[in-house]
C-alpha cells in the first residue's frame, strides 16, 4: 500500500512493536545513501517505481500500553521533508535506535556485529528538530546513546535563503529546465519539485558528515558509561535535595516546639479541644500535636511530666477506641 498510494504509515502492536514506513521520490534521496544506515529488519530501504521506501521498526516488550502513541505520525512525518531536504539525520537515529536494542535485549544481534563501523554521523545531532526528537522516542532511542552518538556530530548550521541569492540562482537554470519544472508543478508534483531545488540550491542545513572510525561496541560502551555518570550525578541532587528538605523540616520542628514550649498548657487545652470533636481529622491533628509535646518532653527533660499527661488523657478517653488505635500506632502508650 505504501508502495503504492500511501507516503507514510505508523503501525503499532499492544505487545511492543513501533513502526514506520515513508515514501519519498528517488530523486531527493537516493537508496545507496539509504542503504548506508540500513539495520537488518529494523531499518530497510527499497525502490518501487519512482520512489524510495523507508521502513523503521523497533521493538520491546511493554508493560503497559502507552497514552497517545497512536498519534506520533502527525509528530513524526515532519522527518519525510527533512530528508528530502537532505537531512540525514532521521536515517542516522533509526540506525542508532536499531542496535541500541542490544541494551535491552542481549540476543538482539550476533556479537560479530560490535565490530560494525557506524554510518557518516549527520551533523545537528546535538540540536534535534522536534520531528526527529518524535521519532526517536518512537524508535525508543536512549537519551544517553544518542548523546554519546552527538560528541562526533558537527554543529548545523541553518541556511538562510536569501531572496536575492536564490532569485539569482533561479535564473541560472536553463529555460528548458524551467518549463519542465512548471509542467511538473501543474502536475500537482509541487512538492517534489521544491524538495529537489531545495536541496540542490543548499538545502535546509548545511554542515559536514563525519566519518568516524567508532564501533556499535564503543557507541554502548560510551552510553553505559555516560549513564552510569549521569545517574551518579542524580544520585548525588537527590542526596542533596533530601538533606535539605531534611533540614528545613528540622527547623520547622524546631519552631514549633518552641512555640509549644511557651505555653505547655494552651497545647494541651487545644489536645483537649481536638479530641473532643470526635472526627477522624481533628484526632490525627492531635496526635501529630501529642509527637511534638513528647518531642519537647524530650529536647527540654520533662518526659515524667509528660508521660504522667499523656497516662491521664488515655483514661479520660479510653472509651474512644478510633483514638486509642491512633495512640497506640504513633507509640504513645504511655509506658
Amino acid at each position: 500500500m505504501v508502495e503504492r498510494y500511501y507516503d507514510a504509515h505508523l503501525y503499532l502492536v499492544n505487545w511492543g512493536t513501533h513502526r514506520i514506513m515513508l515514501r519519498l521520490p528517488k530523486a531527493v534521496l537516493g537508496l545507496k545513501q539509504a542503504e548506508r544506515y540500513c539495520v537488518g529488519d529494523q531499518v530497510s530501504a527499497w525502490t518501487s517505481g519512482g520512489h524510495l521506501v523507508l521502513d523503521f521498526t523497533s521493538e520491546a516488550e511493554e508493560e503497559y500500553w502507552e497514552d497517545d502513541v497512536e498519534r506520533s505520525l502527525s509528530a513524526i512525518i515532519g522527518i519525510r521533508a527533512e530528508l528530502a531536504a537532505g537531512d540525514l539525520r532521521p536515517l542516522y537515529l533509526a540506525w542508532l535506535s536499531a542496535y541500541g536494542t542490544w541494551e535491552r535485549d542481549e540476543d538482539a544481534f550476533d556479537y560479530d556485529e560490535e565490530d560494525i563501523l557506524e554510518p557518516p554521523v549527520p551533523p545537528g545531532l546535538g540540536s534535534l528538530s522536534a520531528p526527529q526528537r518524535a521519532l526517536a522516542d518512537f524508535l525508543r532511542l536512549d537519551h544517553d546513546l544518542l548523546a554519546a552518538a552527538a560528541e562526533a556530530s558537527l554543529p548545523a548550521q541553518p541556511v538562510q535563503h536569501d531572496k536575492k541569492a536564490l532569485a539569482a540562482w533561479i535564473g541560472t537554470l536553463p529555460a528548458k529546465r524551467k518549463d519542465a519544472l512548471l509542467l511538473r508543478v501543474m502536475e500537482e508534483d509541487g512538492a517534489k519539485v521544491r524538495w529537489e531545488l531545495l536541496r540542490e540550491f543548499g538545502g535546509e542545513t548545511t554542515g559536514q558528515e563525519v566519518e568516524t572510525e567508532r564501533t556499535v561496541a564503543e557507541l554502548l560502551d560510551a552510553a553505559t558509561a555516560r549513564r552510569h555518570v549521569r545517574e551518579q550525578q542524580e544520585a548525588a541532587r537527590r542526596a542533596e535535595e533530601q538533606a535539605h528538605q531534611e533540614q528545613e523540616r528540622r527547623q520547622a520542628r524546631e519552631l514549633r516546639l518552641n512555640r509549644l514550649a511557651k505555653d505547655l498548657d494552651a497545647a494541651w487545652d487545644v489536645l483537649e479541644t481536638s479530641i473532643g470533636t470526635k472526627t477522624p481529622r481533628e484526632y490525627d491533628l492531635a496526635v501529630e500535636l501529642l509527637r511534638d509535646l513528647h518531642a519537647l518532653a524530650l529536647r527540654d527533660k520533662h518526659v515524667g511530666a509528660f508521660t504522667q499527661r499523656l497516662t491521664h488523657l488515655r483514661e479520660r478517653h479510653q472509651g474512644k477506641p478510633s483514638l486509642i488505635k491512633r495512640l497506640n500506632d504513633a507509640g504513645l502508650t504511655a509506658e
